[in-house]
């Protein structure tokens, strides 16, 4: 059903690759390397253009700070080849949910499904 929606799905092009992309990835495309959510990274062969395919929709905070750096040519060896080094204190790269359901609400959000009560104002009443 991917490759059909590719064919067809020129107006769904955030659902992934369209059907010109596809092909000039495979005409000018070499494979540089896959991230742990499925993402295939390319680059022309004179290593010019870095571009990459989304596996499912296209989200750019979905790639990872290594392979972010790689895309903007500001590291020259992709992460496959000279992985960034991780401190300890840092956590796992998880994708924007702002726009979601899952968004951070604070407890007085009219969001949440339970808000807390305001206590920050005094509602005004006519005399």
């Amino acid at each position: 059903m991917g490759f059909l929606n590719s064919v067809l799905g020129g107006i769904t092009w955030w659902n992934g690759a369209t059907l010109n992309t596809r092909f000039y990835t495979s005409r000018n495309g070499v494979k540089v390397g896959e991230d742990e959510q499925g993402n295939v990274f390319y680059r022309t062969r004179d290593g010019k253009r870095r571009w990459v395919i989304y596996n499912g929709e296209i989200e750019a905070s979905r790639i990872s700070p290594d392979w972010h750096g790689w895309l903007h040519h500001t590291f020259d060896e992709p992460p496959t080849d000279r992985p960034l080094p991780k401190k300890a204190w840092e956590k796992p790269h998880h994708e924007n949910l702002t726009g979601t359901p899952l968004a951070y609400a604070p407890a007085g959000s009219l969001r949440r499904a339970d808000p807390a009560p305001r206590t920050d104002y005094e509602a005004w009443s006519p005399e």
